[in-house]
């Protein structure tokens, strides 16, 4: 049986892969319309990580909510 709650620890780091693995390449793709949403989703990006990897829970909610607002 799968879990129907995730925890924020286990959110974030599949929030991460998706803004990285799917919104990200295609914001590239378009080149320069595409430059300075891929910079800020890269500057949101290194935020998640720090937050991860200081165990700062707070952060780690903004982080959450800053990624879920990138689509692709």
């Amino acid at each position: 049986m799968t879990a129907l709650i995730d925890t924020l620890g286990e959110a974030l780091p599949r929030e991460m892969a998706r803004v990285r693995d799917e919104a990200l390449p295609q914001y590239l793709a378009i080149g320069a319309p595409g430059a300075i949403a891929a910079a800020l989703m890269r500057r949101d990006l290194d935020y998640a990580a720090q937050a991860l990897a200081e165990s700062d829970v707070m952060a780690m909610i903004v982080a959450y909510k800053e990624l879920k607002g990138w689509t692709s």
